[in-house]
């Protein structure tokens, strides 16, 4: 990261399982980013076509008629509708890091997909282990989600909601010295009065410090839950009193932990925008880089196994080094052979 950059972070909600409906309002969103000078925009968690807020108020056999509907409704990456979103990319001259439910073939995945200025996928990550009742709906990913990318703004990172409470998954993205991560949330609607751990202070204060530990510039886009989607999903008093309308809570940290913009209302849809120094993470990193001078790998160190778990494969060269249990890759990228 040589330059300063714009952001734009996202706080609204989507068109909710209406794909269709919730491109157009990506495009708009990234339209307004852009003529407001943003180079980045960053999206919510699963935005496309909205966070599956069913999957936490009634039975899995009692919600088949809206996961269809759900799995029609999750994004194909090539598709026309994607070409669409890569094409408003191009036009409007911004990087996109958009969250989304990407659909591969029968499998539905938690992603992140990274777009250039010049509408070219510069890379996409799913969530590595979905969270309790995700799992219902969603596929797990592999090593090979966690990963950064380094680009003419900077180096680039991203991680969904409680991707953000494990505590290897930060330090490997730490350890590949992103300078700008995307923490994206889905809204903090859900369970608020039965526990501090679904609430936005527990949960904004992870985004906080993860930009403190990993002395990078932290953009944490958060969904709201609208009342039309209360209306949509809650049909009973028990579910209007376990999910609320509100729950945004978007945030931009700089590497100090500082807030760089003033916070929306949570009920309030708008963008955040906020302008990226580099000096700010050099002033970070002199007084601590947990992978740098302030760590000791010699005392403690993490293993990370960054290959795809492939369902079919050929057992050629690259497959016998992909499967090939006696590498281990360290922190800092060493290699060494075990016995």
């Amino acid at each position: 990261m040589d330059k300063s950059i714009t952001v734009a972070c996202v706080q609204a909600a989507p068109v909710f399982m209406d794909l269709a409906g919730t491109i157009d309002k990506t495009i708009d969103l990234i339209r307004e980013a852009a003529r407001k000078g943003a180079e980045l925009i960053a999206f919510p968690e699963n935005w496309l076509p909205g966070y599956p807020w069913f999957l936490w108020l009634d039975s899995p056999a009692a919600l088949t008629p809206l996961v269809y509907q759900y799995y029609q409704n999750s994004l194909v990456l090539g598709s026309e509708q994607a070409k669409r979103i890569a094409s408003v990319a191009r036009e409007n001259n911004i990087w996109l890091l958009l969250g989304l439910s990407e659909r591969d073939h029968g499998t539905l995945y938690m992603a992140q997909w990274l777009l250039s200025n010049t509408g070219e996928t510069i890379g996409v990550r799913r969530k590595l282990k979905p969270t309790h009742v995700e799992r219902t709906l969603f596929g797990e990913s592999d090593g090979s989600s966690l990963k950064t990318f380094t680009t003419q703004l900077g180096v680039i990172g991203a991680l969904c909601c409680w991707e953000h409470i494990q505590p290897l998954t930060r330090y490997v993205m730490y350890a590949q010295h992103e300078q700008i991560h995307i923490a994206a949330w889905p809204s903090f609607s859900l369970y608020r009065d039965a526990t501090a751990a679904l609430s936005p202070e527990v949960n904004v204060a992870l985004s906080r410090s993860y930009a403190v530990e990993g002395q990078c510039f932290v953009i944490a886009p958060c969904a709201i839950v609208s009342e039309q989607m209360i209306e949509q999903l809650c049909t009973d008093e028990t579910k209007r009193n376990l999910l609320k309308v509100g729950g945004g809570y978007a945030r931009i940290f700089g590497p100090d932990g500082s807030e760089l913009t003033t916070p929306l209302a949570e009920n309030e849809e708008g963008l955040l925008l906020a302008t990226l120094e580099p000096a700010a993470i050099t002033y970070a990193k002199a007084i601590a880089d947990p992978v740098g001078h302030y760590s000791r790998p010699d005392v403690t160190c993490l293993l990370f196994n960054p290959a795809a778990n492939l369902p079919l494969a050929t057992k050629t060269a690259s497959f016998i080094a992909l499967t090939d249990t006696k590498q281990i890759v360290l922190p800092g990228n060493e290699e060494v052979q075990t016995n």
